[in-house]
């Protein structure tokens, strides 16, 4: 049986596009709403399956407004946790308290380091090329009222290479998000089922096939 999830998005979309195919080849979550913040690629993808949007305005509006909003449209889905895939606004926290250790974020770098407000899209490969850094790669947390600072289930490595600009090393970088963290959302909706919580193990640098099915051997379910 799969747990349902509400996804989160606030542009093209293709974490999200990565979340519903996952879902489609048998992972253990439903996305059973995308909830965004404006007009974006991301609610294309979810009428295209099918799966209900529901456009919520976060600017401008006292938190607890906006939360009452996406608690009534994560009540209504019958959401039991959150993924968010490129959303690029702060959760509030009425809704961390009602999803807790429930909501996962991916964010396209090695968390702590590049993280924090106004810190997405090419500004991260800027920022992790201008420090000279050998590795980069995307890290799955959980989220608390802080941008990017909840703690971390699971990160990928991904080499920085010679000769590399913000939008090579972004593309990589993609490619690994688009394989852990429906991993990592499979691997949460399994411990939302047992009633427990998932590890990350580092199974190691070669895996193969490097997809999101491979990688969920790399989380265990805590008793």
């Amino acid at each position: 049986m799969s747990v349902a999830a509400a996804a989160f998005a606030s542009g093209s979309g293709t974490n999200l596009q990565a979340l519903l195919n996952a879902e489609a080849e048998g992972a253990h979550f439903r996305v059973a709403l995308v909830i965004t913040d404006r007009e974006c690629g991301a609610e294309d993808r979810a009428r295209e399956r099918g799966v209900p949007v529901a456009r919520v305005s976060f600017k401008g509006r006292a938190a607890g407004e906006t939360a009452g909003d996406v608690l009534e449209a994560t009540g209504n889905a019958g959401a039991e946790m959150a993924l968010l895939a490129g959303f690029l606004r702060l959760i509030p926290a009425a809704v961390v308290r009602a999803f807790p250790r429930r909501i996962l974020n991916v964010h396209p770098a090695l968390l702590p380091a590049f993280g924090g407000q106004g810190m997405y899209g090419l500004r991260v490969h800027q920022a992790v090329l201008a420090s000279g850094a050998c590795l980069s790669g995307p890290t799955v947390h959980y989220v608390d009222e802080r941008y990017d600072e909840g703690s971390i289930l699971a990160q990928w490595p991904v080499p920085v290479l010679p000769g590399d600009v913000p939008e090579t090393l972004a593309g990589r970088v993609l490619e690994a998000e688009h394989r852990l963290f429906p991993a990592a959302a499979d691997a949460l909706a399994r411990s939302v089922a047992a009633g427990t919580t998932p590890r990350f193990r580092w199974p190691g640098r070669e895996v193969t096939p490097f997809t999101w099915q491979s990688l969920t051997h790399a989380f265990e379910i805590d008793p």
